[in-house]
């Protein structure tokens, strides 16, 4: 299923393989993003970062309604 992946990635030109050792074995293969791999993977962190920060803002304000409620 890796290789599936992987494939899919190359196909996207989001991810360049290169056999960097000219070995007949699948572990002398380097991965490298693209450029446009870079571009997708900043995107990406992007979008997690911005719904890690809602998620964090969601809980600190529950946390302050849960402490004021204790504290009557």
């Amino acid at each position: 299923s890796v290789n599936f992946f992987l494939k899919a990635l190359v196909d996207k030109w989001l991810v360049k393989i290169e056999n960097f050792v000219k070995s007949d074995h699948k572990k002398g293969y380097a991965y490298y993003l693209t450029p446009m791999g870079v571009v997708e993977k900043g995107e990406i962190t992007a979008q997690f970062l911005k719904r890690k920060v809602a998620e964090y803002e969601l809980l600190k304000k529950e946390i302050k309604e849960l402490q004021s409620q204790v504290q009557g």
